[in-house]
């Protein structure tokens, strides 16, 4: 049997100014004393503009800090929204973790929640240089973006 710890980092109102700074430190934390005591794992979810449900917007940043504070428990990115990240930018991402964690991510890949956290992403922007295409409905998006993901690994 294995164990771990899963954060979506919630916080109810009402906040003060150091609430989110508090919160991400005491988690760091929590997840150092799991490696500690020979935890198996801790993951992170990816939300956005879930108030109090989700404070984590930016998982691949808190899981970073996570892993140069701990030595053998895998770190979890559960789940990276592909209806908002584009395949490239979630490869480099999970790479580049991977290799400041020596090897311990593990990848989850999903759509998201809800309208409310996707909403902010589909709506049209201006034409920019270089800007991929707006984000494909998530029943679309997440079996071809996972196939995106995988290709540099096969190479």
């Amino acid at each position: 049997m294995k164990f771990g710890i899963f954060y979506e980092h919630q916080l109810p109102r009402d906040w003060r100014p150091d609430s989110e700074h508090k919160l991400l430190k005491d988690s760091l934390t929590q997840i150092e004393l799991a490696d500690r005591l020979g935890f198996d794992y801790a993951w992170e979810v990816e939300h956005h503009f879930l108030e109090e449900y989700s404070h984590s917007s930016a998982p691949e940043v808190f899981l970073a800090a996570a892993s140069q504070r701990t030595k053998n428990i895998r770190l979890g990115h559960g789940i990276v929204q592909m209806t908002t990240n584009h395949p490239a930018r979630v490869a480099e991402k999970i790479a580049t973790l991977d290799l400041v964690s020596d090897g311990r991510v593990e990848l989850g890949l999903g759509e998201g929640a809800s309208v409310t956290e996707l909403h902010p992403f589909l709506q049209a922007r201006p034409a920019l240089p270089l800007r991929p295409a707006p984000p494909a409905p998530p029943r679309e998006a997440t079996p071809r973006t996972s196939t995106a993901i995988g290709q540099p690994w096969r190479a």
